[in-house]
């Protein structure tokens, strides 16, 4: 039974993906990533448990929480993209399989995050 935000797996797989991100990704991307490829991840992997939290609070509006759904899923794709970029510019830098690891977390995300907007999308309208 889901009686939060916090119940939803995708919501638990995406915070616990930014806390590996936080911790082993971003504190050793080079000192010249700062304004770039550092603070766009740290954003993006931040962005994703948050909008899926704000989504929840707005279920009951199709539209809206449809919005927040599309904007973690975007932010997901993003996160597959910049961290890609980390894997073939930094491999020295940083734990291959963990980067693989995080690719196919956020992947998986993505398509966790798109099929629960369907799902809602059709439960909601529903005629009792």
């Amino acid at each position: 039974m889901i009686k939060s935000f916090r119940d939803l797996e995708v919501y638990r797989n995406t915070y616990d993906s930014m806390l590996i991100v936080m911790r082993d990704i971003v504190l050793k991307l080079p000192d010249r990533e700062r304004y770039d490829l550092r603070d766009q991840i740290s954003r993006a992997c931040k962005a994703i448990p948050r909008l899926i939290a704000e989504g929840y609070a707005k279920r009951h509006q199709r539209a809206g929480f449809q919005k927040y759904i599309d904007d973690a899923m975007g932010e997901c794709n993003e996160m597959v993209v910049s961290l890609c970029q980390c894997k073939d510019i930094y491999p020295t830098y940083l734990d291959l399989s963990t980067l693989e690891g995080l690719i196919i977390a956020y992947d998986v995300s993505g398509r966790q995050l798109y099929k629960l907007g369907n799902a809602w999308t059709n439960f909601k309208s529903r005629k009792p």
